[in-house]
């Protein structure tokens, strides 16, 4: 494509990718304005998500009206981004726009490394989740068996201002989820073949 062309192009806006999208089995997320089209995911890959869901059910369960937890689900969080985070954490109340959309930030998104988007996530859209007010971001490399987090030390912190990289020795947990607490080597083990 000509360089010319390129910067002629207008980024699509998140009412744009709903219309373009809607009823298109692909998986696709609008990132800054351009449509990213993603392969399904493969079978590490949902075995570490259905771990991570089941592990967030069962914590709801113990104390329900804590928070809820969906996988996968779209989250607007800028009038060019629209992303379908793995899992996603959100207040037990949180409220839902007229299209069934939460209608705030989440406290936690999930993405797991998938060859075609695992430079976005650690990219663009974690500057995203951070600037819009995404609590925590958990970065889930089922290749390199490490989870990294980023979250606030405080709520109003502006930014990411603690970061973690844990290992299979460790486990997961977070201020945000009082009693949750995931061991990293169960996770990776279901994923293993």
């Amino acid at each position: 494509m000509c360089r010319w062309f390129t910067q002629l192009k207008q980024r699509m806006d998140v009412d744009e990718f709903a219309a373009m999208s809607e009823g298109d089995p692909r998986p696709m997320e609008l990132i800054d304005g351009e449509v990213v089209v993603m392969n399904h995911p493969r079978w590490a890959h949902a075995r570490l998500q259905s771990v991570l869901m089941g592990e967030f059910l069962a914590w709801e369960r113990q104390a329900p009206g804590r928070a809820q937890a969906a996988a996968p689900t779209a989250v607007e969080l800028t009038e060019h981004d629209h992303y379908g985070p793995d899992v996603v954490v959100a207040r037990a109340d949180a409220p839902l726009d007229e299209r069934g959309y939460l209608a705030e930030a989440p406290l936690i998104c999930v993405e797991i490394r998938s060859p075609s988007t695992w430079r976005y996530d650690i990219g663009r859209k974690k500057s995203v989740y951070e600037a819009e007010g995404v609590a925590e971001v958990w970065l889930v490399d089922g290749v390199a068996e490490v989870v990294l987090v980023f979250r606030r030390s405080r709520p109003g912190q502006p930014a990411y201002d603690v970061t973690l990289e844990l290992g299979t020795t460790e486990s997961l947990t977070s201020p945000l989820l009082p009693g949750f607490a995931l061991a990293l080597e169960g996770l990776f083990a279901a994923a293993r073949r």
